[in-house]
């Protein structure tokens, strides 16, 4: 058997085959949405993933304000983050992020599970989070699919 016939096959921008993918978030608890739609993003569902390139889909989530936390969560988590000056942290807990903005907490939750680097902070632009159950981009007409299928 010759084996300089097999190549690898490796994705990059121009070859990446991106589909626009459509998720409704209701009653979808918050960790299992977010880790599915971070390998979505990714790419690692596809057959050829590669991890140096955005060969990804692009995902819009819908409903987000009707997400789901386990246990006591909605008191219990805390977001922290800080101003920048001395005695600038600032706390929020999950039921206070849910009514002053409730798309923030996937994309904080998504923005957590993809890479630390420049091709993390890329990909994560494929990602469009609305709180109502409307979006712009019918354009595009987005599959929609059921997460509790994607392993």
């Amino acid at each position: 058997m010759n084996t300089l016939s097999y190549k690898t096959i490796s994705a990059n921008k121009e070859t990446a085959n991106k589909e626009w993918v459509l998720v409704d978030a209701e009653n979808q608890i918050l960790g299992r949405l977010a880790s599915k739609v971070a390998k979505i993003i990714r790419g690692k569902h596809k057959v050829n993933y590669t991890p140096h390139a955005d060969c990804g889909d692009n995902v819009i989530i819908i409903n987000a304000e009707k997400i789901q936390l386990s246990g006591a969560k909605w008191d219990q988590k805390e977001y922290v983050r800080h101003t920048g000056y001395p005695g600038g942290q600032r706390i929020t807990s999950a039921k206070q992020m849910m009514d002053k903005k409730p798309t923030a907490m996937i994309e904080k939750a998504v923005k957590g599970m993809l890479p630390k680097n420049r091709l993390g902070r890329a990909i994560f632009g494929n990602l469009y989070v609305y709180a109502g159950s409307e979006h712009p981009h019918q354009a595009q007409q987005p599959q929609q699919i059921n997460l509790n299928t994607i392993k």
